[in-house]
């Protein structure tokens, strides 16, 4: 459990130290000093408090810290890649490619014979510039990381006791917005450490089932009952134990990306249908009498009446039906103290339900706005999501009469993203980019009404949402009580945007910031690199990273297929593991030459070449230094200490991943995650990417948000982080306890 608690501690920059009490005056000692070097090593420095506690545990507890920390960075994972020399121009062609081939296929035994049973005809590749085969990918050597004292940025950590770890976990549990993969991580592993709190407000759908099966787990059936308020929730946790998915992913939608993802570039490799199948069948639905006995209880024990709670279920209904059937529910809601569920399951089954969007639709549809504003009144939140459509349907002026009837009902996060989407739903000229549950990125139509209204309308449209959500903000913000002071905002805060909506999907083990964050490159050379395959026996499991270089005019890859473009070199392919201990490629990305001949972006990928999604625990993320980054004599490429951002893949439905963007004019780093389909970089919507950094870039910023709040309150800023009475830095911003009291 401490190696788990030290894990959610580095994600915020700190280490776990569990001591009440030390000396005020100890004396460093020896064996601390060392780890103090260890550290910095990797790229760390302790705060004050942390040395001096970390001097008090005993050195058994020193070297179990430091193992965490081994493991987070993978300082055991092998980085050796196929080309030792590979920042030189490739020494692989084409030519060499196809003699190779053709003198395998016709079992050929003049050349080299090699352990993977390839011969490589002499007069074409140079075995001793390979760690492996240069014909199949099979790597042969693995080379142990080796931590040289070279320049290098310092990352500070602080310290964290029981204290700090408790009250991240009470921000998780009353966070206002969904959390994302690592936040999620985090909760499952606090849950079992700290007692729930009683009165804790939990707000988040997603966050509800993670404490729900804490409390099941424990056999706490009747506390677990207290978070159920529909049956979709039911139906949410039902979901989420048989697939892991928090969200409720239709099962056509699982069995379809599966299948997608099983599609192969060569034919004979093809397996969609017979993956679509083994899907299908891990989808059916089993459980024990006792299992349904637990559903069943919760069903029966719903406050909501049923005519709502059929309601509820009817946009999943083919799933319910099933669900019913596995649960036997229509046998046990006949039991003596079931009658409330046998009511339910009659009324659900003769359809004796009106469904209120189907009410909606119908009065939207006949342009009677009052009765259709009436039953949107109703639900504001729904109301939220429907405000751009209805505008454009029934016009601004009367759909804002009756929205701001109801706005002060609605949650923060809500006003925010009308807030921040505005801009882009409104502009003609302006693609939407969507996520649907399960699915990967893509862009929808805008509204075919927009064509209704000349530009000079769709301005004034944004403008009001712009105006009545700034007020509301301005409201919260002057509610607030705050004393005349001097406050200090980090530059990098007017580059992370306000985590709404798009949220990171894989686990951030550093640096854990929100998707759209911008990050400012340290020298000329950016490096891209991906590991994977640790723990897993040999095989054939080909992970592939690449790049596109988007000019004005044109777009280059860089990946397995072409090792060297202009600016950007690739380390080699491995299309096979090494046992246990996994292997990785790397890609250099030189900014100065890119800026140089005008490009204007370089977008880093990865791809699951073989068949099915992206290896679960693959790490991949970029380094970069203003000081030279060197590689090893055989070809490593790895130091922890130039790591900028790196993630962990979660195991999923993606097969390939955007995972960064390099703005090479403004020399940053964008920080985002999307999925999309295909083998290869050049299967990635160049369209979907652009709309996505839009609207990545319409989201409000945490700078500005605090900026407003000094105007409001009339606080002095400070650019001198030591004179300010309130900082607020990345360790504020990534602090989900303090942005949601501050923002929401």
């Amino acid at each position: 459990m401490k190696n788990e608690l030290q894990k959610v501690a580095i994600r915020n920059g700190a280490l776990y130290v569990p001591l009440k009490e030390i000396p005020q005056k100890a004396v460093i000692t020896a064996i601390t000093k060392s780890y103090i070097r260890l550290f910095e090593e990797v790229g760390f420095y302790f705060s004050n408090d942390l040395l001096l506690h970390l001097n008090a545990v005993s050195p058994t507890e020193k070297t179990a810290i430091y193992a965490v920390v081994q493991e987070v960075l993978g300082l055991k994972k092998n980085w050796t890649p196929l080309i030792k020399a590979w920042d030189q121009p490739s020494k692989i062609t084409f030519g060499d490619q196809v003699i190779t081939w053709l003198s395998n296929k016709m079992g050929s035994q003049s050349g080299y014979l090699l352990p993977c049973d390839h011969v490589i005809p002499e007069g074409t590749f140079n075995i001793d510039d390979f760690n492996g085969c240069p014909h199949c990918g099979t790597p042969f050597e693995v080379g142990k990381l080796m931590l040289q004292d070279e320049g290098k940025k310092l990352k500070k950590l602080s310290l964290w006791t029981d204290q700090e770890l408790e009250k991240y976990f009470h921000g998780l549990l009353v966070s206002a917005v969904a959390l994302d993969a690592t936040q999620v991580e985090n909760l499952q592993i606090l849950l079992k450490h700290f007692d729930f709190p009683e009165g804790a407000q939990i707000v988040m759908k997603e966050t509800k089932m993670l404490v729900i099966d804490t409390l099941t787990q424990q056999n706490e059936i009747r506390k677990a009952n207290q978070f159920f308020q529909s049956p979709n929730d039911v139906l949410r946790y039902l979901w989420y134990k048989h697939t892991g998915y928090l969200q409720l992913v239709k099962p056509k939608v699982i069995i379809k990306r599966k299948g997608i993802n099983a599609v192969n570039i060569h034919r004979q490799m093809d397996a969609q249908q017979a993956t679509k199948k083994k899907a299908t069948d891990a989808l059916k639905l089993k459980f024990s009498r006792k299992e349904a006995k637990v559903y069943a209880y919760w069903l029966n024990r719903l406050s909501m009446n049923i005519q709502q709670q059929c309601e509820d279920m009817h946009p999943n209904r083919g799933m319910w039906v099933r669900v019913i059937r596995a649960l036997r529910l229509g046998e046990l809601s006949k039991r003596k103290g079931y009658e409330k569920l046998a009511q339910l399951m009659d009324t659900f089954y003769n359809q004796n339900y009106t469904v209120w969007q189907g009410r909606v639709n119908h009065f939207k549809l006949k342009l009677d706005a009052e009765k259709t504003f009436t039953l949107l009144k109703q639900r504001p939140g729904l109301f939220a999501r429907s405000l751009f459509a209805n505008m454009l349907w029934f016009g601004p002026e009367v759909t804002l009469k009756h929205f701001k009837e109801i706005v002060n009902q609605l949650p923060s996060r809500l006003i925010y993203t009308l807030n921040m989407y505005a801009d882009t739903y409104f502009d003609p000229s302006s693609d939407r980019v969507v996520k649907p549950l399960g699915g990967t990125s893509k862009r929808i139509p805008k509204n075919h009404l927009l064509q209704a209204y000349m530009e000079e309308d769709l301005k004034k449209m944004v403008n009001q949402i712009h105006q009545l959500t700034f007020e509301k903000i301005k409201e919260k913000l002057e509610q607030e009580e705050v004393k005349p002071h001097s406050i200090y905002i980090d530059p990098q805060l007017y580059n992370i945007p306000f985590a709404i909506g798009e949220r990171s999907n894989h686990i951030q083990d550093l640096n854990h910031v929100p998707t759209g964050a911008r990050f400012p490159i340290e020298g000329d050379k950016v490096r891209l690199f991906m590991q994977w395959g640790e723990g897993l026996p040999a095989q054939h499991l080909d992970m592939d990273v690449s790049c596109m270089v988007i000019y004005p005019e044109k777009a280059e890859f860089c990946s397995y297929s072409q090792l060297n473009i202009g600016g950007c070199k690739h380390s080699g392919d491995i299309q096979q593991i090494p046992e246990k201990v996994g292997t990785a490629e790397y890609i250099d990305v030189d900014v100065a030459y890119l800026q140089k001949w005008g490009a204007k972006y370089v977008y880093f990928t990865s791809n699951a070449y073989t068949n099915g999604s992206l290896s679960p625990n693959m790490m991949v993320g970029w380094m970069n230094s203003e000081y030279p980054m060197t590689i090893s004599d055989t070809g490593v490429g790895y130091h922890p200490a130039h790591i900028q951002q790196h993630i962990k893949i979660k195991e999923g439905l993606a097969k390939g991943l955007l995972f960064g963007i390099l703005d090479i004019q403004k020399r940053e780093m964008i920080w985002l995650e999307m999925d999309f389909s295909g083998q290869v970089v050049q299967n990635m919507n160049l369209k979907t990417v652009e709309s996505l950094m839009q609207k990545m870039e319409a989201r409000i910023k945490v700078g500005d948000i605090l900026k407003l709040k000094a105007e409001i309150h009339q606080l002095t800023i400070t650019e001198n982080q030591e004179e300010a009475d309130q900082v607020y830095d990345l360790k504020w911003a990534s602090d989900p306890n303090e942005l949601n009291q501050f923002l929401l």
